[in-house]
């Protein structure tokens, strides 16, 4: 039978992708682990590689295509001994169910209201933009898969034969997917209530002004509409998250990089050069402030934590996110043990990063996990800021400008170097007396930079 090459999710939050090119074309031979194309997701672009042994017998979805749903059927892989003509008897992917119409309740009749201006009239859209903004109007009315539980098939099974809800187990596979130990540890700890759905038990959110109620405020033909791509749409529902679901508490010190300017320049004066004159490092503010951060985790092991219903998780390394500017948003590889690691190697990673990051060549795994993060807009002279926080993450550092400033020491105003930083912090993870506790260790190792050397 011919085998079905489905559009993969490469990550827990991918919905969607582009297929930006193919590696293969109709006719080649495959095995197990060569690459068949380049898919983009929401964060990257990632190599898909072939699980089975065949010959390529139909590509279904030609390379520059966007906007393909996950499981949706790419190409078509022929087995060993089997021709086109076994294309007929391949299995299509099986159709989206459509998203649910609602309708009154035959008791409470009421009038519907007067419908406001279609989008689709107002700016006069191309086929492929009304193509697009359909299917977005279908997901928006579908239900919103960010609760979704991901675990594996034997673990659901086994979840159903003991009657356990899966919402009250903590997973502990790649990414948080509950495997089948989870659900053992489960059983042997008895049954527990599950958690209650979004928004139970508190008041109901206002809903936000829809795209009709907001149309009417503008003339018509007095702006240009802009569909969200997959990174927009991703970071538009995880803030919404964010601020929904975490009680952020924010706690602003400024601290003076005399010291670290001055012990930064050093660093770098002391790199090798080699035959072209190129340093082997360049060490930058931000990589001291990712250092200070990991080094004041370690200082303040309580606070290297993670929130769950189940309980509070203690983290044993210092793995520190650090946002970066992408096209059309922002992503955040995390610097594993950043503690553990020297300046000039911090540094290196960073570099790699950020080039790969814009580029979007960044693995999921580079990405995704972390317990705290690093937010800097000092570059673009930005003073103070309070940033939201990144789920899982229990809290996140705004860095702001460093700047002269007058200061008073030992009775006399001196001119001084500060740079102001604020802590966000989840509430239930990390409270005020210790992010307060936090942040002194991180001013502390800023203002005494050496010892981050020892």
């Amino acid at each position: 039978m011919p085998i079905n090459i489905l559009m993969p999710a490469l990550s827990p939050t991918m919905e969607e992708g582009n297929l930006a090119k193919w590696h293969v074309k109709e006719g080649d031979k495959v095995k197990s682990g060569d690459i068949l194309a380049e898919i983009e997701t929401d964060k990257a672009t990632m190599e898909f590689e072939a699980v089975d042994e065949g010959t390529i017998g139909k590509i279904v979805v030609p390379e520059g295509t966007e906007h393909i749903k996950v499981n949706d059927l790419i190409a078509v892989l022929l087995s060993e001994g089997e021709d086109k003509s076994a294309l007929s008897k391949a299995t299509p992917a099986p159709p989206k169910p459509a998203a649910p119409v609602a309708t009154p309740a035959p008791s409470a009749p009421a009038t519907p209201p007067t419908p406001g201006p279609r989008l689709v009239e107002i700016v006069k859209p191309t086929a492929e933009f009304k193509q697009r903004l359909n299917e977005a109007l279908v997901r928006q009315a579908s239900s919103d898969d960010a609760g979704r539980i991901f675990a594996s098939p034997l673990a659901r099974r086994l979840a159903r034969e003991a009657n356990i809800d899966l919402r009250s187990v903590l997973g502990s596979g790649p990414h948080g997917r509950i495997v089948k130990a989870d659900i053992a540890t489960a059983k042997a700890a008895g049954p527990r209530p599950a958690p209650a759905a979004p928004g139970a038990g508190a008041p109901a959110l206002a809903p936000g002004m829809t795209d009709q109620q907001i149309l009417r405020l503008y003339e018509p033909g007095s702006y240009e509409v802009v569909p969200h791509d997959n990174i927009r749409k991703i970071i538009a529902r995880r803030l919404v998250e964010s601020k929904q679901t975490i009680p952020h508490f924010y706690l602003t010190i400024d601290t003076e990089i005399d010291s670290l300017l001055g012990l930064r320049e050093q660093i770098n004066a002391a790199a090798p050069k080699d035959e072209t004159g190129t340093p082997a490092w360049k060490v930058s503010v931000n990589d001291m402030v990712i250092k200070a951060m990991a080094m004041a985790l370690r200082a303040v092991p309580q606070a290297n934590a993670t929130w769950t219903e189940g309980g509070m998780l203690i983290h044993k390394h210092a793995d520190i996110g650090v946002a970066v500017a992408i096209p059309n948003g922002l992503i955040t590889p995390v610097v594993r043990h950043a503690d553990e690691k020297p300046l000039s190697q911090i540094s290196s990673e960073m570099k790699d990063y950020a080039k790969r990051a814009r580029a979007r060549h960044l693995k999921p795994e580079e990405y995704q996990g972390g317990s705290t993060a690093i937010s800097n807009l000092g570059m673009y002279g930005i003073k103070d800021f309070a940033a939201v926080i990144n789920p899982p993450h229990s809290s996140i550092l705004a860095v702001g400008m460093g700047e002269e400033r007058a200061v008073v020491r030992d009775g006399k105003i001196v001119v001084a170097t500060i740079m102001s930083v604020t802590l966000s912090t989840d509430h239930r993870a990390v409270d005020g007396a210790l992010g307060a506790e936090l942040l002194k260790a991180f001013k502390r190792f800023i203002e005494k930079p050496s010892g981050m050397l020892v």
